[in-house]
């Protein structure tokens, strides 16, 4: 059997909790601020996790964890 490789743009994206859940980065970012409100941007700071429909897709390009 070969290894399952992670693709590595997934492992760039992406990083898991504790628990199993994924964390991505916020979108909407990287230019364009001057047309966003001051609590658009605000409100994007941080990181979010992945949705319930995305984890099985993205946990299967991350195989090791």
């Amino acid at each position: 059997m070969p290894k399952l490789k992670t693709k590595s743009g997934a492992k760039k994206r992406f990083r898991l909790t504790a628990t199993g859940k994924i964390r991505r980065q916020q979108a909407g970012k990287r230019h364009g601020m001057i047309k966003r409100t001051n609590k658009q941007i605000r409100n994007l700071r941080g990181t979010a996790l992945v949705s319930k429909a995305d984890e099985p897709i993205v946990k299967k390009f991350l195989p090791n964890g």
